[in-house]
């Protein structure tokens, strides 16, 4: 039997050059930022929301943030003290402005700026500008901080659009 090894050869080698290139494009993409790996934070942000990645705030914004859960955009969200001194501590060391980490949604924002909702960055409304008000408000997206609703692998980290 003298199978065609030439053009199964091309194909596997094609194949492997578009999942090379596919796995780098979603490692490096702008809309990647790395999910929350801590499991505390994890358990207690996720358990209300999309546990959203440190890298979006800026260390003083998460600062602001954790110090004030007994208010945390109309309910208490507080913690005990060293639960919130521990997530706290990770999400300002994986904060975007934090040394080594990737600050690009952080563009615009001006030096001491500590906003507390992501959905307030200059870049961030700049990428969501098109988005009709009717969308924010439907049943199933039910707020601008609903980004699952859109970015169905916000979990992962990947927010492009899907």
């Amino acid at each position: 039997m003298n199978l065609p090894l030439r053009p199964l050869a091309v194909l596997l080698a094609a194949l492997a050059a578009a999942a090379a290139l596919l796995g780098r494009a979603q490692a490096g993409d702008d809309e990647y930022f790395p999910p929350v790996s801590d499991a505390l934070a994890l358990q207690e942000c996720g358990s209300c929301h999309l546990a959203f990645p440190p890298s979006m705030l800026p260390a003083a914004s998460w600062k602001r943030m954790m110090g004030g859960l007994q208010d945390h955009f109309g309910d208490d969200a507080s913690l005990d003290p060293d639960t919130a001194a521990a997530i706290t501590r990770y999400l300002v060391r994986n904060a975007g402005d934090a040394p080594g980490q990737d600050s690009r949604l952080l563009r615009g924002l001006k030096p001491g700026e500590a906003p507390l909702r992501i959905t307030e960055l200059p870049k961030w409304v700049r990428e969501h500008r098109e988005v009709p008000r009717r969308d924010w408000t439907r049943k199933d997206v039910g707020s601008k901080a609903n980004c699952a609703a859109c970015h169905v692998d916000a979990a992962k980290g990947y927010f492009e659009d899907d």
